[in-house]
């Protein structure tokens, strides 16, 4: 038992020394620590440079301090793929406005439809352009005679030769749903039938023909009514076209402010990167020195590493951002400005004031172009309304006519007594004085009914008309709701921007200090290398959230101008009406 217990004691003793030692050691290495922070030589050497030494023996020396971990090499931040170098263009938010509303497809395209309905409304006013018509006819016609009164020659036959040249000038009428003919006749005819008196003879007819509906299609027909429903359909097409451009403009204006983070980001990132660059330097000099362990070198690499791929994803960031931008404002894929660097002159604006809610939601109501859109919409149901309740009634046209008359030809003598007046001998010219001397005119008037027995038809669009009425007041107070919302949420995104933007400036301003601090206890070998680095990275992640804030503000800026649809007035951007064709 004795020697049992005299072998445990040992144990244990030898535990205890174990544990004594490994203190000692790591109280060594602690004080060494806090020496190389102590021994803060100023940098003299390049990052890459081997470092000297004054030993005696160099081959011992390199053995002993070259570093576990080979030394990184720094490479230069990846060049932007499809941009040259040097090739910049300096661009300011209203500048990239302008070219967007100049060169933006959707836009164009937008733009065009406004133009495709201004033209299917010129080709409606089409059907009341007066029509001239001129109709020159030849007809030969040989017919045998059952008859000998009918004035056949031996043959049998009776040939007639006719020439007609009649010409009509028609046109409708918007007003009242009318329309009128004038018409002028005239007729030259030849027949081998010896019962002609005027062989050859002229005819000539001069009038004009008006009908005039009295109760369906009187205020409002067919015609009428695409008429009225292409103006509002070209008002639609003005609407969808503002609403399209105000996305356009909202979509440049956050691209840009997300480019402007993203430059700005890059940069805090390399300025973050030479920190870490101007680290190693010392480092470096520090172990050359012999004030500093190797392995110091390994974690100021390791910080350099990351931070160059920090570098790396912020310049892609770049790239990706400018080209959504550019795709914005250019035309043609081909264009020159695709290899061109975008440089914004603009910096984020910011205003401590708040938004007001009322007024706001007061200029959504207003000037929102969806609203808008419904509000033609009703419009063009109640035309629709009209028209169906007009089609219920029957159709009652009345017409009239009214002519003069002129004849002339060549008499013929059948026998002796046959005598044809004075007035009718002669050609052509006889036979328009006749025209217009007015003694042989002719007059018709009348009235034209007719009705289906139940006009179900009418009826059913009638009612068709009825239900989409109430359905567009509910699509309207629906589309209200979705705007207020969008407007709620587009004033509170700005107002939380705003604080955000108030906490950002107080993170970055602390982080300074912290950092500031941090290297003061650095350079008096209180504090490490890894500290110094947390420092730094908190700092530019407080930058970087400080710039995004500012961004942040406004894009929400710009969704409230693009929720209230103020982003015309904001910016002072013109926009054409549609074409007002009052024919």
């Amino acid at each position: 038992m004795r020697f049992l217990n005299r072998i445990v004691l040992f144990s244990k003793t030898l535990i205890l020394v174990a544990l004594l030692s490994a203190i000692s050691i790591s109280a060594q290495e602690t004080e060494k620590e806090t020496q190389v922070a102590k021994n803060h030589p100023p940098a003299t050497k390049v990052a890459n440079e081997e470092p000297k030494t004054n030993s005696p023996n160099p081959e011992k020396d390199k053995n002993a301090t070259r570093p576990a971990v080979k030394s990184a090499v720094v490479r230069p931040v990846t060049e932007r793929i499809g941009v040259i170098p040097g090739q910049t263009k300096s661009l300011s938010l209203n500048d990239a406005i302008r070219f967007a509303l100049q060169n933006n497809n959707d836009i164009e395209v937008a733009r065009d439809d406004v133009r495709i309905a201004e033209s299917a409304l010129r080709s409606q006013l089409g059907f009341y352009e007066p029509t001239i018509t001129i109709s020159p006819n030849y007809s030969n016609n040989v017919q045998p005679q059952p008859s000998i009164f009918s004035g056949a020659d031996e043959s049998g036959v009776v040939s007639r030769t006719t020439f007609s040249a009649n010409t009509s000038f028609q046109q409708f009428i918007k007003q009242g749903g009318g329309n009128y003919n004038v018409f002028f006749n005239n007729n030259r005819t030849k027949s081998s039938s010896i019962a002609s008196t005027l062989n050859p003879n002229f005819s000539s007819s001069l009038g004009a023909s008006f009908t005039q509906p009295l109760f369906r299609n009187r205020s409002i027909d067919q015609n009428r009514r695409f008429i009225k429903i292409q103006r509002k359909i070209i008002a639609q097409s003005d609407a969808d076209f503002r609403r399209r451009t105000i996305e356009i403009v909202a979509q440049v204006q956050r691209a840009y402010w997300d480019l402007v983070f993203a430059l700005r980001d890059q940069q805090n990132r390399v300025a973050n990167l030479n920190l870490t660059k101007e680290n190693l330097r010392q480092v470096e000099a520090r172990i050359a020195a012999g004030a500093a362990a190797p392995l110091q070198k390994a974690e100021v690499n390791t910080e350099l590493a990351n931070r160059e791929s920090d570098v790396l994803v912020a310049s892609q960031q770049v790239s990706i951002t400018e080209n959504t931008l550019k795709q914005l404002l250019l035309k043609d894929p081909n264009a020159p400005e695709w290899t061109q660097s975008f440089t914004p002159t603009d910096s984020p604006v910011f205003s401590t004031d708040p938004i007001v809610l009322g007024d706001a939601v007061k200029d959504a109501v207003a000037n929102r172009p969806e609203l808008s859109r419904l509000n033609l919409q009703s419009e063009i149901n109640s035309i629709d309304l009209n028209y169906f309740k007009n089609q219920t009634k029957p159709q009652v046209d009345f017409t009239s006519t009214f002519s003069l008359d002129g004849l002339a030809g060549t008499e013929q003598i059948l026998n002796g007594n046959s005598t044809v007046a004075p007035v009718f001998i002669g050609g052509f010219g006889q036979n328009l004085r006749n025209v217009f001397s007015g003694r042989y005119r002719t007059f018709s008037a009348g009235v034209t009914i007719s009705f289906p027995i139940r006009n179900k038809t009418a009826k059913a669009n009638l009612a068709t008309a009825e239900f989409q009425k109430s359905r567009i007041a509910a699509q309207k107070r629906a589309q209200e709701q979705v705007i207020i919302s969008e407007v709620r949420n587009a004033v509170q995104a700005v107002e939380t921007a705003r604080q955000r933007v108030l906490t950002a400036r107080r993170a970055r301003e602390n982080a300074e200090i912290q950092l500031a601090g941090e290297r003061k206890l650095y350079d008096v070998g209180r504090s490490t290398t890894f500290l110094l680095f947390q420092r730094e990275n908190t700092l530019t992640n407080a930058r970087n959230s400080e710039i995004r804030a500012e961004t942040d503000y406004n894009k929400a800026l710009a969704d409230l101008q693009k929720a209230t649809s103020t982003t015309f007035r904001v910016n002072n951007i013109v926009i054409s009406s549609p074409m007002k064709d009052n024919r």
